[in-house]
């Protein structure tokens, strides 16, 4: 059976994808799925051994310009390309009217959520096959129900999640200072201000950490985030014991890179880590499918429907989460927002349940 996925956007959409392909490559081992991501991501449906071909689309740049020559002549031959290819069916994940406007233009019947499950009920009046899945779930078990029912094949209750990506291979990346050594992945950028964990406290995380002999990568995704980076750096690199460690030198200890990481190399530096820290941000969603043990922080949002899941993620969440703040009305709301997100909270998570005890 052959299969074209339509799920283009976000990352953490995406990644919340690849327990559902897992349970459809359990249930039918001669499945092959084809996937339509937005070129952004193009590099990461591969990851997973279910899926063959991947066709990048550019439907925000089109969107853009929409009736230009060049975008019609740009759709017409991608649309080609993917109909040079026999569907048994079409899997639209999204349930949007964008996603939509893809799949009606393939020849192949379309499956997708039912007018009470998706999230543009409209779009559900276009699909031959329509699946009930319950909104008040998690990403990933809606994605997994809806691939149950397209597919023809029962999950299990309370089945686990598996990513099953294509991973065993990969190597440390070569820009990395460390090849041997335990490393953690701070992952300290996000979009929303009231997100962010205070630079205080990654720098009383950093320095437990360099106390206990990890080395610590600050990646960094804008010039932003890459100064805020540097500045964590400067502060543990100024501590008493990387001052008296003499020959080694304090940027390694915890290092940030002088360019940005590719998206590849990001991956491949989250799954060699001993383990991560992260804020509410998409590359959150990767090391939970790369399974690499991970210690989330929800500030202002809620994990309970979108968060990074798997079976090696702890997430600490603030009982201001569900509030969904985008911008604090005082100083005491702010402060409220980071109960069960001190320092000690997270080296305890870290020490106790995710990296291999000394």
């Amino acid at each position: 059976m052959r299969v074209l996925l339509i799920k283009m956007s976000s990352m953490g959409d995406v990644f919340h994808t690849f327990p559902a392909l897992s349970d459809a490559l359990a249930a039918n081992p001669n499945l092959k799925v084809d996937w339509v991501v937005e070129k952004a991501f193009a590099e990461i449906p591969s990851w997973h051994p279910a899926v063959d071909k991947v066709y990048p689309i550019e439907l925000r740049k089109w969107r853009k310009s929409l009736f230009s020559s060049q975008t019609r002549a740009e759709i017409k031959a991608f649309f080609e390309q993917v109909n040079q290819t026999h569907y048994d069916l079409v899997l639209d994940a999204q349930g949007l009217y964008k996603s939509v406007w893809v799949a009606r233009r393939i020849k192949a019947p379309v499956c997708g959520l039912d007018f009470k499950s998706a999230r543009e009920p409209l779009a559900s009046l276009f699909y031959q096959y329509k699946c009930r899945v319950v909104k008040d779930q998690h990403a990933i078990l809606r994605l997994r129900q809806l691939f149950a029912k397209g597919l023809g094949y029962k999950l299990a209750d309370n089945a686990p999640i598996a990513y099953d990506l294509n991973t065993a291979d990969w190597q440390r990346p070569e820009i990395l200072p460390w090849q041997a050594e335990n490393y953690l992945v701070f992952l300290h950028g996000t979009t929303w201000e009231t997100k962010y964990w205070p630079e205080a406290y990654w720098i009383e995380l950093l320095k437990k950490t360099q106390q206990a002999g990890y080395k610590v990568l600050l990646p960094w995704g804008n010039d932003e985030e890459r100064e805020r980076a540097l500045r964590l750096q400067a502060a543990v690199s100024a501590s008493e014991k990387t001052q008296q460690a003499g020959s080694e030198d304090a940027s390694q200890v915890v290092w940030v890179p002088e360019r940005m990481l590719s998206l590849n190399e990001m991956a491949r530096a989250l799954k060699q880590a001993s383990a991560v820290v992260s804020v509410d941000t998409g590359l959150s969603h990767v090391a939970a499918a790369l399974e690499v043990p991970m210690a989330v922080l929800y500030r202002v949002t809620d994990p309970k429907l979108i968060g990074a899941d798997g079976s090696k993620v702890t997430r600490l969440v603030s009982p201001l989460a569900p509030g969904y703040i985008k911008q604090f009305k005082d100083a005491a709301e702010a402060q409220d927002s980071l109960q069960n997100l001190s320092p000690e909270a997270v080296w305890q998570a870290l020490h106790n349940n995710l990296i291999v005890k000394e």
